[in-house]
């Protein structure tokens, strides 16, 4: 099983890793970060490891551990 990590402090809310995840394993999170923004969390589950969060963050913030 696959783990994901994401820096939430960097996230500028796009949500394309939410919408992008085939398992929807990826949650938009209740409290803002630093930048004000509502950030995303994986709320963990059976993460394939397709690394589809990955590929579409324009921040680069999601790392995939297969």
């Amino acid at each position: 099983m696959a783990k994901i990590r994401i820096d939430k402090q960097r996230c500028k809310g796009c949500y394309l890793c939410v919408v992008n995840c085939p398992n929807n394993l990826i949650k938009i999170a209740k409290d803002l970060n630093s930048k004000g923004v509502k950030s995303v969390y994986f709320s963990g589950g059976k993460c394939t490891g397709c690394a589809m969060c990955a590929l579409v963050c324009p921040e680069c913030i999601i790392e995939v551990y297969r």
